[in-house]
């Protein structure tokens, strides 16, 4: 998989799982390479709809904002996907400030593209922010900034944005989550119990063959890999694409688990099912190095 390596995931902003800042993976939305608003499908509208004299400061801009995190609610349905990552990517510029999260994991398809859009803001201000999403809410939506606006009955989701709550992941029911999810989550304690009563074999897979390991080592979870390896995890077990934990942690460029899975014995030269090695599927020139040193003939 190395046209499509996992990239790393990252925690969020808030350090909760279900923030819809969590970024899903790391390619550009536009496809490698893309890095800009034009790539993700924006450059079609015009989202500098007002003039720099009409540009609002203070409080009056604050509330404008507000507005028109409101309005987006009433957008969903006939925005496209990119220009509401164009909103979303704007909202946590404000509320958070610049990214400050790690690329999502491989599998994390949304994150993905919710995170690459809000990377490209760089460190863009504030206040830059919101005047682009208002001024970009008002192109979508010009009726509604004549309309009145709604109180206390408007659902806004977290972090205050409905364009926020539209990508926050799935909440899952306690009752329906399976191994897989808890592994995803980091519940160390909960797997860890599964593991010890014998109620879940540690390398059991998914439907893609993935195992415990793999998504602890997307995720970027050191420590349940490491009780996973105490556990006795198959350290190279590969999933339905050939490709092994060592695959996984090297593409998401978590050098500390690379490093963690190599100490404990993973082979650094097992190839995947398109012939690539843990080396070839990372962008990190400390991690290839690093795997060379292993695969290099000793004496």
């Amino acid at each position: 998989m190395a046209s499509g390596s996992p990239s790393s995931s990252p925690d969020t902003a808030t350090g909760s799982g279900t923030d819809p800042a969590r970024p899903d993976t790391g390619e550009p939305l536009g496809g490698a390479g893309s890095d800009s608003d034009s790539d993700l499908g924006l450059g079609k509208f015009d989202c500098s709809a007002m003039e720099m004299g009409d540009r609002l400061e203070g409080e009056e801009l604050e509330r404008e904002f507000e507005a028109a995190a409101d309005r987006v609610r009433d957008l969903i349905q006939t925005a496209s996907r990119d220009q509401l990552l164009y909103l979303y990517a704007r909202y946590k510029q404000v509320k958070v400030g610049k990214c400050n999260t790690a690329k999502p994991g491989f599998f994390d398809f949304e994150g993905q593209r919710k995170w690459q859009a809000w990377k490209q803001l760089g460190d863009m201000e504030p206040e830059q922010a919101m005047q682009e999403y208002i001024s970009c809410v008002n192109v979508l939506d010009p009726e509604g900034s004549t309309k009145e606006r709604r109180g206390a009955d408007r659902r806004t989701g977290f972090g205050g944005a409905a364009v926020s709550s539209l990508y926050q992941e799935e909440m899952i029911r306690e009752e329906d989550k399976n191994i897989f999810d808890y592994c995803r989550e980091n519940n160390i304690d909960h797997i860890s119990k599964a593991i010890g009563s014998q109620k879940v074999d540690v390398n059991t897979k998914d439907e893609e063959g993935r195992a415990l390991l793999h998504w602890a080592c997307d995720r970027g979870h050191k420590e349940l890999v490491s009780v996973l390896l105490q556990h006795k995890a198959d350290i190279n077990s590969q999933d339905n694409e050939g490709q092994t934990a060592l695959h996984y942690a090297s593409a998401c460029e978590f050098a500390d688990i690379v490093e963690l899975l190599l100490n404990a014995g993973a082979d650094p030269s097992i190839k995947d099912m398109e012939g690539s090695l843990p080396e070839e599927v990372t962008e990190s020139s400390a991690i290839s190095s690093l795997l060379r040193q292993y695969t290099a003939p000793k004496g």
